[in-house]
């Protein structure tokens, strides 16, 4: 199993949760971030100047059997990319295992995928 962490523009949020749910990923948890990035520099959004210091993103996060990774990975690069500085970041980790709470069970069982 694998753990998909993406932080994504709070702008391609919606694009990229329709894609999820269209592409049979059917359960994600998300919530608002606050992070730094790389760059550090004023800029002017309809008159109103602002630092780009202190950036609001949404963090993704989905917990998926090894064969459904490559397919979820390419869905949030197509969906959240824009090409500029700031589209955000992808991390995969390894999920040792999971239970389910209400059944007790283990395993990548508990994982129930529309496939």
């Amino acid at each position: 199993m694998k753990k998909i962490e993406a932080i994504i523009r709070k702008t391609k949020f919606e694009e990229v949760k329709e894609a999820l749910l269209s592409s049979d990923i059917n359960w994600f948890e998300y919530h608002d971030v606050h992070g730094i990035g790389q760059s550090r520099q004023e800029r002017i959004y309809r008159g109103v100047q602002y630092s780009t210091d202190v950036i609001e993103r949404v963090a993704i996060t989905i917990v998926c059997r090894d064969i459904f990774l490559e397919q979820t990975v390419k869905v949030i690069l197509r969906v959240a990319h824009t090409g500029e500085i700031g589209d955000g970041r992808i991390f995969v980790s390894d999920v040792i295992d999971t239970y389910s709470i209400r059944t007790g069970e283990n395993g990548d069982t508990v994982l129930r995928d529309k496939k």
